[in-house]
């Protein structure tokens, strides 16, 4: 039953994606093949979810009719291959430019992210409150990280989901895009102590002071 729930919600989702101004109960118990009661359990969860919302209303000669659109997290419910595009760019990057060039690049990449980043430490923060923010930071991006026990001494983040793993298993040199955000951030010299790329169990970056 419940593989039955989550493809009749696939169906409905992938029919507001082609309707892009929206559809009525009707419209897609109709599309679905369902009851209009089925149709508003569905829509009552996909709204919970977030991924459809109440739109416009459509004059019917009487009581207008409610559309129901998807949202922008609707959409991306539908799989979109960005890694193998970012696969690409690498890749014609590191062609045009060589190893060296394509680490340049990615460092400046990183540079225009981090003036973008948001900053809730002082200017005058130390290095460890500064990792301890990027940690924060890491992991509301997506790479699940904290800031762990010194390592040597130095300031140390771990992350157990490396976003760009499969990039950065066909080419090494996009780490940089990491290590280059990281001391643009916190202004240390970091060290990649362990990576999942390279068969760890994690990524850990040690923070150092620059000299």
């Amino acid at each position: 039953m419940g593989e039955l729930y989550g493809e009749r919600r696939k169906g409905l989702l992938r029919h507001l994606l082609r309707r892009k101004g929206g559809a009525t109960v009707d419209e897609l118990a109709q599309a679905l093949g369902v009851t209009r009661t089925a149709i508003r359990q569905h829509l009552a969860a996909l709204m919970r979810d977030g991924f459809v919302v109440r739109g416009a209303e459509r004059a019917s000669g009487g009581r207008p009719l409610t559309l129901y659109v998807l949202t922008n997290e609707g959409r991306e419910t539908f799989p979109r291959q960005y890694s193998w595009f970012a696969r690409l760019l690498v890749e014609a990057m590191a062609q045009e430019h060589g190893a060296a060039g394509l680490r340049t690049r990615l460092g400046r990449i990183a540079a225009s992210v981090v003036a973008q980043l948001p900053r809730r430490t002082p200017a005058g923060a130390s290095q460890r409150e500064k990792v301890a923010e990027l940690s924060t930071l890491m992991d509301q991006l997506g790479y699940d990280a904290r800031k762990v026990r010194d390592v040597g001494g130095a300031p140390t983040i771990e992350a157990d989901n490396c976003i760009f793993h499969e990039l950065a298993q066909r080419n090494p040199a996009v780490c940089q895009f990491d290590l280059a955000l990281m001391t643009g951030y916190t202004g240390s010299k970091v060290e990649l102590h362990e990576c999942m790329a390279r068969g760890g169990h994690v990524c850990r970056f040690r923070f150092l002071p620059r000299v």
